[in-house]
């Protein structure tokens, strides 16, 4: 994944079921296109500056990108941005490590990755931009001077010369960082504006599919992305085919994917959000009702994902979600087999009943709908694979149980029926049983609350030595001494 420079790198949710990452494509065929940037970029150097240098490591700092599809300026701006974002990163190691040859022909090869997204992209792009061009004027400029600068380091042989270079060739890479940010921004921003348009303007289903299906690969670049697509009012866009029966389901699926990662509480894009503000009614109405209807568990996923986001992002939406009898369709749902059968769309359905928790109306509904139960079930939540991302969703699963569990366990009525149907042993399992809990300190704290909040409400349902070690002594204690158990195998 992509981060612009000066902007920060984050993660994208993992969604089992995601359609293929943008630039993700057969390895041969990667290879083939890798040759075409790889040779032009070479003979460049050789035209404009001198041979390439032969020092060991030269070919592992080849740049590898694939060339962009013809007229596709999103791909193109992406693809380059990715080149020139390593390229610069690099060029810092090297000017750290006071590697000046190695410094100069990569600042040339930058200048040849530079001029070539500028050219392509003024001939595929739809208009020209007075803003972008003069961007584009800096940009070049920057990495002009940058190559002059570098190879002047090249003849200079007095260290304490070469040291005020150094520090004049370090604020030269870094303005020529902050010019490429803004043109990449820039240009991306023009491109996902045209694609949420393009998606407004479209009565065609398969177009409104497709476009849709593009917009969700963006959000996988990361947060730059994601706060682009809210910052056009890419959210309006979305709402509209949420809120919209006449598009096929999987349209409304794609779009509440992307609704999923731009609403991720894991990407800082918040402030870029007001327009989700003004469309939450409508979106947590539309995929509470494609949670309702799903006809797959990838559809159920989506929706519920993007649900478990939105109310990270405000509790107006749980109230929201209550009004809506969400609980029930949700606790339905865990009964269908055909839309809840994977330990990720629970962790989204308890992510949702947690953060729901924190309202005094809850309790009556979880009570009413036997949604106890159902969490005292999601604590012995068990991967069925092994693999690391299906043990920590099975993690996540229990944990959030045990939070939704001592949260709801205000209210008297649900911490009786918790102790009638023994969750205060399966929580005692679970704090002395590292195993019952893959070793997981997060669930651990999450038991241990749980169960100091059941044993407030009902303590004569705990053995003395269970009070003794896990009710009465500080949470810290409690905690350092189930971590460092280890269980018994004679």
């Amino acid at each position: 994944m992509m981060a612009l420079p000066g902007g920060c790198h984050q993660d994208s949710i993992t969604l089992p079921g995601q359609r293929l990452h943008l630039m993700q494509v057969d390895s041969v065929q990667r290879w083939m296109e890798d040759l075409k940037l790889m040779t032009e970029c070479e003979c460049m150097c050789i035209l404009q500056a001198k041979p390439i240098n032969l020092e060991e490591d030269a070919q592992g700092d080849l740049i590898l990108a694939g060339g962009p599809g013809p007229g596709d300026p999103l791909q193109l701006l992406l693809k380059r941005g990715w080149v020139i974002s390593t390229e610069l990163r690099r060029i810092g190691q090297k000017l750290a490590q006071d590697r000046w040859a190695r410094v100069h022909s990569m600042s040339v090869r930058l200048t040849c990755h530079a001029r070539s997204m500028v050219s392509e992209y003024s001939a595929v792009s739809r208009s020209s931009s007075q803003e972008i061009g003069q961007i584009e004027k800096l940009l070049m400029e920057k990495c002009s001077e940058l190559s002059a600068v570098t190879e002047r380091c090249l003849q200079v042989e007095n260290e304490h010369v070469l040291k005020s270079m150094k520090a004049c060739v370090s604020e030269t890479l870094s303005t020529l960082g902050q010019h490429f940010g803004q043109l990449l921004e820039l240009a991306l921003t023009r491109e996902v504006q045209a694609l949420v348009r393009k998606i407004d303007a479209s009565d065609n289903i398969y177009t409104t599919e497709s476009t849709t299906g593009n917009l969700f690969s963006l959000t996988q670049e990361g947060a730059p992305l994601c706060r682009i697509i809210a910052k056009v009012d890419g959210i309006l866009c979305l709402a509209n085919i949420l809120t919209d029966d006449s598009h096929p389901e999987a349209t409304r699926a794609e779009a509440a994917a992307v609704v999923a990662q731009v609403t991720s509480p894991h990407l800082p894009v918040t402030q870029h959000l007001s327009s989700f503000l003004e469309s939450m009614e409508e979106i947590v109405t539309a995929l509470i009702k494609l949670c309702q209807e799903a006809s797959s568990g990838e559809v159920f996923l989506l929706a519920s994902a993007a649900l478990a986001n939105i109310t990270f992002f405000d509790t107006m939406a749980c109230e929201m979600l209550l009004q809506l009898n969400a609980i029930r369709v949700l606790l339905e749902a865990c009964s269908d087999k055909q839309r809840v059968d994977t330990p990720y769309t629970r962790d989204q359905i308890v992510t949702i009943l947690a953060n729901m928790s924190v309202l005094e109306q809850c309790a009556s509904d979880i009570i009413q709908e036997n949604g106890v139960q159902l969490i005292m079930g999601m604590l012995s939540e068990k991967p069925r694979s092994g693999t690391p991302a299906e043990v920590a969703a099975c993690e996540r699963v229990q944990q959030k149980a045990a939070v939704t569990l001592a949260r709801l366990s205000r209210d008297p009525d649900v911490a009786r029926e918790a102790v009638r149907l023994s969750c205060m042993s399966r929580l005692i399992e679970l704090c002395r049983s590292p195993s019952e809990r893959n070793s997981s300190d997060a669930v651990l704290v999450a038991c241990l609350a749980a169960l100091r909040r059941l044993a407030g409400v009902c303590p004569e349902g705990l053995q003395d030595s269970d009070f003794q070690q896990l009710v009465q002594p500080r949470l810290v204690d409690s905690f350092l001494l189930c971590s460092n158990m280890e269980e018994s195998f004679v």
